[in-house]
């Protein structure tokens, strides 16, 4: 096993436990079985009366957030093992799956950490060079959250180029 090898396992690692515990943070099953007992399609319902379209927007993002990654690295890793590629663009494919890893595993980081600090919903998207908070946020954000924001996200993926949205 090469260290390329290592990363990738190790982030794939920290993604399945970071997707445990988001799972477990919102503590509703994606699927019930039985008689008599709700679908998942009730209980979808049900939630939008209970907690508002807006907290369906965070879940919502993430999951199609998520499912968008996890089909990208997907797709570059079928890539990486076919020998009909020159190792060159082998090399290329396998430079963008780390990256690709390491952007899913500081969004969930930074998701965490604002989270821990007292915010209800965020979601967070790494591009390149650029990082996107979305804060659910009932009032403007004072000048302290945007910084301790920018904070959080700086000391997670070294990106200096923080974007900050709020949502109701």
């Amino acid at each position: 096993m090469n260290k390329k090898q290592a990363a990738i396992i190790v982030t794939l690692s920290a993604l399945i436990v970071c997707m445990g515990l988001l799972a477990t943070r919102l503590n509703n099953p994606l699927y019930v079985q039985g008689d008599g007992e709700k679908s998942a399609i009730s209980l979808k319902n049900n939630e939008k009366d209970k907690v508002g379209v807006n907290s369906n927007y965070f879940v919502e993002a993430k999951m199609a957030r998520d499912n968008k990654n996890a089909q990208t690295l997907q797709d570059l890793k079928i890539i990486m093992e076919d020998k009909n590629i020159s190792q060159e663009q082998r090399d290329k494919t396998a430079e963008q799956y780390v990256s690709l890893s390491m952007a899913s595993t500081h969004e969930n980081k930074v998701e965490l950490n604002l989270q821990a600090k007292g915010y209800e919903d965020v979601v967070c998207l790494v591009n390149d060079d650029r990082a996107t908070v979305i804060v659910k946020a009932k009032e403007k954000l004072t000048d302290k959250q945007t910084k301790e924001i920018q904070s959080v996200v700086i000391s997670e993926t070294k990106i200096k180029n923080v974007e900050i949205q709020e949502m109701e």
